[in-house]
């Protein structure tokens, strides 16, 4: 009778578990949805939400009588809906990439950018600025391309470095990582110094630097979009071993899980998510940091559920964090990444306190 009731009590415990999570899922997906449609309809030209609404489903092939004018439908869907999208994008990528991070580390601390992808991708950026680089590759500009492929070499590099003193764990990988950042920060440095063309386009290299948000229409987006669902996706079914990896390496290796190309993996899809990101929109920081906490407070630790929450709340997050920077000092555009910054400072803070009361992942 006993074990009876006790099967029953777990059935109940589950069916709750998987109503409460689709039930939060659901009302990301909503405020996702709403902060996209609102963001794209602020702006110097406003444009309704509901007739944005009924622009979408014009565009869609639904059959929607037309009573807004070609010069709108421009700004919509040439101008704003591509940078809200891309936004978002940016938000969705850099907080999964953190959440993995921090549990592959077992770090509250860790962010996208520990092994050094964020001066892999400024170097990048301002090598393409410093060579004039003018060709397109797939809709991508040199700058973006280039940060791209410097974010992700940086990751490769970390990774020789630490397995080239002994086996790879995650102090080696951190340590690699601020020794490469370090490195690659001052070639950087020295190119922004000594190189003419660069300094004729300083503004143009601390914009980027500072981040913000900048696509040129659509074609970006069709190589992104596809790259970070699938990403986040391939993440979702590994969030098992992504909560194995928190519990150490003996404990992973307990459970079944080869820790070593599980690492590599998880790693490698942060990489591809982090150097993603970037590529569109600079260095933004602390999305990667404050999110995921946000959300492992609010729903716990598990990451089947923290991988898709968390890339929904960080995307929502990005979009109105990218409208404020469009609107707060109108008609001039504050860098996203000082306004990520002044909201990232004090979560540090609030970190710190939480850390000493024995926080921990």
């Amino acid at each position: 009778m006993s074990s009876q009731v006790q099967a029953t009590s777990s059935e109940i415990r589950k069916s709750y578990h998987w109503l409460r999570a689709g039930g939060v899922i659901s009302f990301l997906v909503i405020l996702a949805f709403t902060s996209i449609i609102l963001a794209s309809a602020i702006g110097s030209a406003y444009i309704s939400p509901l007739q944005e609404i009924r622009m979408i489903a014009h565009a869609l092939g639904l059959p929607v009588a037309v009573t807004w004018s070609e010069s709108d439908s421009a700004i919509l869907f040439q101008l704003r809906m591509p940078r809200v999208v891309a936004a978002f994008l940016v938000g969705c990528g850099l907080s999964s990439a953190g959440l993995v991070m921090q549990g592959v580390f077992r770090n509250p601390l860790a962010d996208p950018y520990i092994l050094g992808s964020s001066s892999g991708a400024g170097l990048g950026a301002v090598l393409a600025m410093a060579l004039a680089l003018r060709w397109n590759f797939l809709g991508f500009a040199p700058v973006p391309l280039l940060a791209f492929v410097g974010a992700m070499l940086s990751v490769v590099l970390v990774y020789i470095i630490a397995g080239a003193f002994g086996s790879v764990d995650p102090t080696r990988l951190i340590l690699a990582g601020v020794a490469v950042g370090s490195f690659l920060g001052a070639i950087m440095s020295f190119i922004m110094a000594f190189t003419p063309l660069v300094q004729s386009q300083l503004k143009a290299v601390f914009v980027w630097l500072l981040g913000g948000v900048g696509v040129s229409g659509w074609n970006e987006l069709r190589v992104l979009l596809p790259l970070f669902f699938i990403t986040i996706l391939v993440l979702f079914f590994m969030s098992s071993d992504l909560d194995a990896l928190t519990l150490g390496d003996e404990g992973a290796s307990y459970l079944g899980v080869n820790v070593t190309y599980t690492r590599i993996a998880l790693i490698g899809l942060s990489a591809l998510l982090t150097a993603s990101a970037v590529s569109v929109s600079g260095l933004i920081g602390f999305v990667g940091l404050v999110v995921p906490h946000v959300m492992r407070m609010a729903f716990g630790p598990k990451h089947a559920m923290m991988i898709p929450v968390t890339a929904l709340a960080g995307g929502s997050f990005m979009v109105i964090i990218d409208l404020l920077a469009r609107v707060a000092l109108s008609p001039n555009e504050v860098p996203v990444g000082i306004l990520t910054a002044m909201i990232g400072a004090p979560f540090f803070l609030f970190m710190l306190r939480k850390l000493g009361k024995g926080y921990s992942l």
